[in-house]
């Protein structure tokens, strides 16, 4: 392929070769140090291996526009084929508010370029070397879910080219990425998150994509050089390739990396699951506090508020943009829509209550215009004798007159109709005060709705925590 012509360098003799020894003079020692490293293959005198001479050939030692802006073809109608790789070394985080991956990665990105050839045995056994990246053609091969920083990109500054048309460029990224999630089991859940390799410019038809490392050897390197992992488990990479068309005859190539990941669920579980159940076994319990101390209202209101704290945490951890609502979500409400009825019926207990102590005043008071509050019978007799007591007024009142006409006179008849009248509001209002409820009766009531309540309170929670729990693990 090359029509240079270079001499073989003969093979030297090898001499027992002393570190220990001390010549006495230094040009004695120069010179002897000289011809060992000579011996040894560290200089040759014959001809020039130094890579300047292979870069001086390939036409690298200065930037080229032939080399660095044109795709390395024959043909232009060639493809040019691009092999990528990447080595997840940690996973920084996992953002669910803000829908974000971060990970730490070493792409490896490798292509044929049909300029940079050359026979190692005519350079002295030179295999490969590095020039700057500036000299030489890199694909434009970014990632389509990056949102990272650029000072987050570490590049190496040169490309290491192989004497077989491979060209070579290995960069370390802190990279973050868009990742959709599903969060329907969080915090039993598990996330796919993709990082798709792409041309921006160039077509299908211009640059094929591939995976030079095996679907196998990519995750055994993975999980080897794993440093950081956080409050997730890797589970594997899977690599797909994919031909992605926007419209037209025009088709882009593209890989894919899909990166699987499982939380570790004990942290939420204890700050979250937890603390919200026990609320719940408080509020239960919550049912056997006397309300005559008037403590039971009191409680039943912290208990709320303590679940609206952990709710406001919750609301810091979940994304608002979710299309389904996560089970712990559901859990969360349902606690508190329950806690929120419990408290609205001890309201309901305290008012029945109140009112029944009420009953108890009023009737102490209508005993002490009954002079008899034993019986309900004897407290209707008082009408009675009132009624009595205004027939002897009329009796008494003016008895001349009642010899003669007593129905023709007006004033008596009005006398007599208004003693009437007064005798039965005074019926009407003995019948009131005494045909009131008993005193307790209000209290039965309350308690009756108060068993009520927590039988159809306990039977609600037992079903909700059974339903969320097949829910959660399946």
């Amino acid at each position: 392929m090359f029509s240079h012509t270079y001499k073989t360098q003969p093979s030297p003799t090898w001499t027992p070769f002393c570190w220990t020894c001390e010549p006495k003079h230094t040009a004695m020692s120069t010179l002897w140090l000289l011809c060992s490293l000579t011996l040894m293959g560290g200089v040759s005198t014959t001809e020039d291996c130094s890579y300047h001479r292979l870069q001086d050939h390939l036409g690298l030692s200065q930037k080229n526009e032939s080399t660095t802006g044109l795709r390395p073809v024959v043909h232009w109608t060639n493809s040019t084929l691009v092999m990528v790789d990447m080595i997840l070394f940690g996973i920084m985080d996992l953002n669910e508010k803000s829908s974000t991956f971060t990970s730490y990665v070493l792409i490896s990105t490798a292509w044929v370029n049909y300029f940079i050839a050359w026979e190692p045995k005519e350079f002295c056994g030179i295999s490969k070397m590095t020039v700057p990246r500036e000299r030489v053609w890199i694909p434009d091969i970014g990632i389509q879910e990056d949102i990272s920083d650029t000072s987050s990109t570490i590049l190496s500054p040169y490309v290491q080219l192989h004497h077989n048309w491979l060209a070579q460029v290995i960069d370390q990224r802190r990279l973050t990425t868009s990742c959709k999630m599903d969060l329907y089991r969080f915090p039993l859940d598990t996330q796919s998150c993709s990082i798709t390799f792409k041309s921006m410019i160039h077509r299908a038809s211009e640059i094929k994509l591939r995976a030079f490392a095996s679907t196998t050897a990519v995750n055994h390197i993975a999980r080897e050089s794993m440093t950081t992992l956080d409050e997730w488990d890797f589970l594997g990479i899977a690599m797909t390739e994919e031909e992605l068309n926007y419209g037209g005859d025009e088709k882009w190539h593209q890989l894919i990396y899909k990166i699987t990941l499982r939380r570790r669920p004990l942290l939420y579980i204890i700050n979250l699951v937890v603390p919200i159940a026990f609320f719940l076994v408080l509020d239960l319990a919550s049912f056997f506090i006397s309300e005559a101390k008037g403590e039971k209202l009191g409680f039943k209101v912290t208990i709320l508020l303590s679940i609206s704290v952990l709710l406001l945490i919750l609301n810091d951890i979940l994304p608002s943009s979710a299309n389904n609502l996560p089970v712990i979500a559901i859990y969360c409400i349902v606690i508190f829509a329950l806690t929120g009825l419990s408290l609205l019926e001890t309201m309901l207990m305290s008012f029945l209550i109140d009112m029944d102590s009420r009953v108890d005043q009023d009737v102490q008071t209508s005993a002490k215009t009954c002079e008899e509050t034993q019986e309900e019978t004897e407290c209707r007799r008082e009408p009675e004798r009132d009624a009595e007591s205004s027939l002897e007024k009329v009796d008494t009142f003016n008895k001349k007159d009642l010899d003669g006409d007593w129905l023709n006179n007006p004033y008596l008849l009005q006398l007599i109709l208004k003693e009437v009248q007064n005798v039965r509001q005074e019926w009407f209002s003995v019948n009131v005060r005494c045909g009131k409820k008993k005193p307790g009766y209000w209290e039965k009531v309350a308690r009756r709705i108060d068993q009520a309540y927590f039988c159809l309170y306990l039977i609600t929670t037992i079903t909700f925590l059974i339903f969320i729990s097949f829910m959660w693990l399946h």
